[in-house]
């Protein structure tokens, strides 16, 4: 394992753990595991990781980045905030369709006994993700589809449609895809 570049290592930690969250049954996953599944030692982990919070402050990063990289570049593609709104809708639950293990994360399932702030991150992501909706549902009041008065409601109303999907995609084993058959419900939330 000494070929292994710096940096590539604390890669393979964290796609390694990404897996292991696919398991459908969910258990925890301990450093033991981990370091078994990587064929290395825990001081090996602990070398790249100061502690297991910090492993998932990996995935919870990836997650944070691709999705508000994608949030963006949906806000300046599309022009109409119903489509900004279904666009992001959309992207949200194919992010999770492709990463079943994110999944875990992002539902606060995978961090259930670890480190409080792990939680506290993800519901600063939820957070921001209801700006977003928020943000594209005001474009969408200013080019006449609702009203402003709607938009708290609404935004808050697509993150838990989001999160739902996302919990009876991860309780199903990640067999019932989130963003499969959702035509007719983002046309009803998303309805002026």
């Amino acid at each position: 394992m000494a070929s292994t570049k710096p940096g590539q290592r604390k890669l393979q930690i964290l796609q390694a753990l990404a897996s292991m969250l696919e398991q459908p049954k969910g258990e925890k996953i301990t450093t033991a595991a981990l370091a078994a599944r990587l064929s290395v030692s825990e001081a090996a982990l602990y070398r790249h990781f100061a502690s297991k919070a910090q492993m998932y402050e990996g995935l919870i990063e990836f997650i944070e980045s691709s999705v508000f990289g994608l949030i963006n570049q949906i806000a300046e593609r599309e022009e109409v905030g119903v489509d900004q709104a279904h666009a992001i809708l959309q992207m949200l639950l194919s992010f999770a369709a492709n990463n079943p293990g994110m999944t875990r994360v992002l539902i606060g399932d995978a961090l259930v006994g670890e480190d409080e702030r792990l939680q506290a991150r993800m519901n600063g992501f939820y957070d921001k993700v209801e700006m977003a909706f928020k943000q594209a549902l005001r474009i969408a009041v200013t080019q006449g589809h609702g009203t402003e008065a709607d938009v708290a409601a609404r935004a808050s109303l697509m993150v838990s449609y989001v999160t739902g999907r996302w919990h009876r995609f991860a309780k199903t084993g990640f067999k019932q895809n989130p963003a499969e058959g959702t035509s007719l419900q983002l046309s009803l939330l998303l309805a002026a």
